[in-house]
């Protein structure tokens, strides 16, 4: 299976590799972001990599930043990635990374929610809640919400799981003044690309975006923006509220991989080459649907 799970380039140095992109340094002030074709299911990185994954992520993640440059600023700082590095070392980066400013990482995630899927799901059939937002009764799985609701979660380490937080508790870890800034932000970012993606033919269930302070404490968007692997999409047209939908993303992966009976701690099963193509194939149509 052809992928790019890891890289070593010679002319930057490497700050750090997480569960899908490695950083390096180029100055003070701006960092090299490359997306490998690793994929992370249930917080534990598979083996295998999905193909062109990496260079699909970026391409979905550099249009909706764009989609977004008048709403609110971005880590991009406009600079070529093949401009930063040797000629050595571009078929490690070209297609798959951008040049990013050094941001202060804001320390949650932003996640939000306008559809009951996956853990919200879960958590709504026993408690009537989602990440203790009490909810109408006798919603369906799928079923869309009365209103987008913002749940943050922790930022867990490589091979952590991320938790869900209270709004409270989001306000403890960033201060009420940026917590409320992030709460804003991400539902007005979900609700702008919900609206767009709807155009597409494209549901956005869910979404997690990152944040991160400039030196002047603007908040900026960063890392990855509405792709397959930090929301759930859904095809509008065979959309169907109470069952889970077929979608665009990792869940198809996920799926697989609960089917397995695994136990969710590493090593995860060696995903096979049918699973991986035919994920490679959706994240794909995702992208060709959003920017066709």
């Amino acid at each position: 299976m052809t992928g790019l799970t890891s890289t070593q380039l010679k002319s930057l140095k490497k700050l750090y590799a997480g569960k899908v992109r490695e950083l390096y340094e180029i100055d003070e002030r701006r960092m090299l972001m490359i997306a490998t074709d690793r994929l992370s299911a249930f917080d534990v990185i598979l083996a295998e990599p999905i193909p062109e994954k990496g260079k699909i992520l970026t391409a979905i993640s550099n249009f909706w930043f764009d989609f977004f440059k008048n709403m609110i600023p971005s880590h991009f700082t406009g600079e070529k990635p093949e401009d930063v590095v040797s000629a050595e070392d571009l078929p490690q980066v070209e297609g798959r990374a951008v040049v990013a400013k050094r941001l202060k990482p804001v320390l949650v995630e932003a996640i939000v929610r306008g559809y009951v899927a996956g853990s919200g799901w879960k958590e709504y059939q026993q408690t009537g809640t989602i990440c203790g937002i009490a909810l109408p009764a006798g919603l369906r799985e799928a079923d869309k919400l009365p209103e987008p609701i913002f749940t943050p979660s922790t930022k867990a380490a490589i091979g952590d799981h991320d938790e869900n937080i209270s709004f409270e508790q989001c306000e403890r870890i960033l201060g009420a003044d940026l917590a409320a800034r992030v709460r804003d932000a991400a539902l007005m970012l979900y609700k702008a690309a919900a609206e767009y993606a709807a155009t597409r033919g494209i549901i956005i269930a869910d979404t997690k975006f990152e944040f991160g302070l400039d030196a002047d404490g603007t908040l900026c968007l960063m890392d990855e923006a509405l792709t397959p692997d930090s929301s759930r999409f859904w095809p509008a047209d065979s959309y169907e509220a109470g069952r889970n939908p077929p979608s665009f993303d990792k869940q198809f992966v996920r799926d697989w991989l609960e089917s397995t009976g695994w136990n969710k701690q590493p090593p995860a099963p060696a995903l096979p080459l049918e699973v991986a193509e035919k994920t490679a194939a959706k994240y794909r149509e995702a992208l060709e649907r959003l920017t066709r």
